[in-house]
């Protein structure tokens, strides 16, 4: 059963009135539990299909269906609320609140859904273990290490309990010891809890821990390959 469906995707950006088919009749579908990578070059539209899938862009034209609902269809109010309690997003750039701690920002999405103190506690306790950041909670982010960071962002993006996780080049700024750390992390959090990622790459170690592995060029899907 498919939790994402991509149907007839398109995104043309009118560039000087010159049309720029960033994503160009895209046909995807993805099952629940899936560790995926998106690869091409630069501009071939990788993050522009992520951006479009997780709602954060709107195609010029076609679906994307995630367990039944057509999200281009929602309004912005819809959208967030959709965002808020089914994708989790880890972006290369962290994007985590310099002045939370890194409990505060794993914690923050949780407060905005309401949960209560105890439940956000223990789950952001239990999501800092899991990314081996259990005893540095109060620290905040310009007291972590770039890896860390990143490991921060992926426990907030899981706080939310999402369907799936999309990872847009979430190595690109770390080094390889860091790099190794997070795809161990992310690896066991797919494999053990079934939790669904979809990363847009340029990384070679990112690709080879995939088990599938979709190749995009000028915004056209020009292989598909599962192993």
């Amino acid at each position: 059963m498919s939790i994402i469906e991509i149907k007839d995707l398109y995104k043309v950006y009118d560039e000087n009135s010159l049309p720029v088919h960033a994503v160009n009749g895209i046909n995807l579908s993805f099952e629940a539990g899936e560790f995926t990578a998106i690869v091409g070059p630069s501009g071939s539209g990788k993050t522009t299909l992520l951006n479009i899938v997780g709602g954060l862009d709107e195609p010029t034209r076609g679906d994307v269906i995630i367990d039944g609902i057509k999200i281009n269809e929602l309004s912005e109010r819809q959208k967030t609320d959709f965002r808020m309690k089914n994708i989790g997003f880890v972006f290369q750039s962290y994007n985590l609140i310099p002045v939370f701690t890194a409990k505060e920002n794993v914690e923050f999405i949780m407060h905005l859904q309401g949960k209560p103190k105890e439940e956000r506690e223990e789950r952001t306790a239990e999501l800092l273990k899991a990314v081996g950041l259990g005893d540095r909670g109060e620290s905040r982010p310009n007291k972590l290490s770039g890896g860390q960071q990143q490991r921060v962002a992926v426990a907030r993006a899981l706080a939310s309990k999402p369907k799936f996780i999309l990872a847009d080049e979430p190595t690109a700024n770390l080094d390889s010891k860091s790099t190794e750390n997070l795809l161990d992390i992310m690896e066991e959090l797919n494999q053990e809890e079934n939790i669904t990622f979809i990363f847009s790459t340029h990384d070679q170690r990112v690709v080879n821990k995939a088990k599938r592995v979709i190749t995009i060029q000028d915004g056209t899907v020009v292989s598909d390959i599962t192993r």
